[in-house]
């Protein structure tokens, strides 16, 4: 509780100081931090060959800090919880587009290759990249986004869509286990 108290406490005072919305600071460093613990375990058990434990580390802790954590703490906060409408309108569905990404990933063959871990985590610095800019609301914001939404997300979609086919072909040959 107290290390809580104080990282919450100095990412506010880090906001204040930069003039860095606090959402993006919880979206950042706050998120970072906390699932550094996370990282760790995952890192640990994939080292091992604990492949099962390392995928359900994290799909159990975004279950749970989605379900557990958010309704936790909005039963116990003093007032409703706000939703900002620039996470109503970027970063939610972000995130659900995020999760629908990975599905085509997660049942091809039912592993995540070290080519899609490596994607998976280009696009989480695609995403903090893209926060930073827009709270600094930095010149680099608008040629960034067009290439994010020319260039990247295009060919996003067209991987997506060959990685599924590529497993709907091989299911229908037999060529899945």
């Amino acid at each position: 509780m107290l290390g809580s108290h104080w990282l919450v406490d100095a990412a506010v005072a880090f906001a204040r100081h930069f003039g860095v919305s606090e959402m993006v600071i919880g979206l950042t460093l706050i998120a970072a931090g906390t699932s550094l613990p996370e990282v760790a375990t995952s890192l640990l058990a994939a080292l091992r060959g604990e492949r099962d434990i390392a995928v359900g580390n994290v799909v159990g802790s975004n279950i749970f800090n989605i379900l557990g954590v958010l309704g936790v703490s909005a039963s116990v906060a003093p007032a409703d919880l706000m939703v900002a409408p620039a996470m109503l309108n970027f970063d939610l569905p972000l995130m659900v587009a995020v999760a629908l990404a990975c599905l085509p990933i997660f049942y091809t063959g039912a592993c995540i290759a070290r080519w899609e871990g490596g994607v998976f985590l280009g696009y989480y610095l695609i995403y903090t990249t893209w926060l930073v800019l827009d709270a600094s609301r930095h010149d680099a914001l608008a040629p960034f986004s067009l290439v994010m939404s020319a260039f990247v997300m295009p060919l996003t979609v067209l991987t997506l869509g060959i990685v599924a086919g590529r497993h709907a072909r091989a299911g229908r040959s037999g060529a899945l286990p």
